[in-house]
C-alpha cells in the first residue's frame, strides 16, 4: 500500500477531533486505526480490496463510515441527555401545582409535592403516589 496513505491514517488517530469517550462494548478509533493500518500494510488480510484495484479508496470510504457512525452515537447521546435536563426542569417547576395525573385506578388530581428521579428521569409525587411525566393529564394553579 501507499505509505502516504498508511501514515496519513495514522496521523487521523492523533487528531483531537477523533476523541471519544469509550464504553466496554465500543470499539475506539484509535482501535478502528490501528486495524485499518493493519489491513492496509498486509494486502493479503483483505482479499477483496486486491481484486478490486480501490482498496485505498475503500479504507478511506470505511474511516469516513466509522466517524459518521461515531459522530451520530455522541449526537445522540448529547440529545438524551438534553431531553433529560428538559424534563428534570419542567418537573421542577410543577412542585406545589394542582394537576391530574392518569393513574392505573383511573384520573386522580391532587398537588405535586416532589419530584423523585429514576435513572434520570423525573417522576411526580402526587396524593403519595409516584407518576411519569407521562401521567401528566393536567396543570392548573
Amino acid at each position: 500500500m501507499d505509505q502516504d496513505l498508511i501514515n496519513a491514517v495514522a496521523s487521523l488517530s492523533s487528531s483531537t477531533a477523533l476523541q471519544q469517550t469509550k464504553k466496554s462494548s465500543d470499539i475506539s478509533m484509535d482501535d478502528f486505526l490501528k486495524i485499518l493500518a493493519a489491513s492496509m500494510s498486509n494486502p493479503s488480510m483483505s482479499a477483496d480490496s486486491s481484486s478490486s484495484g480501490s482498496g485505498g479508496t475503500d479504507y478511506i470510504s470505511q474511516l469516513v463510515q466509522f466517524t459518521t457512525l461515531e459522530q451520530l452515537n455522541t449526537l445522540s447521546d448529547t440529545l438524551t441527555t438534553s431531553t433529560l435536563i428538559g424534563q428534570q426542569q419542567q418537573a421542577f417547576q410543577l412542585i406545589g401545582k394542582q394537576v391530574t395525573m392518569n393513574g392505573e385506578e383511573g384520573n386522580e388530581s391532587g398537588k405535586v409535592e416532589k419530584v423523585r428521579f429514576q435513572n434520570g428521569y423525573a417522576t411526580l409525587v402526587v396524593n403519595g403516589r409516584e407518576y411519569k411525566m407521562s401521567a401528566l393529564q393536567e396543570v392548573g394553579e
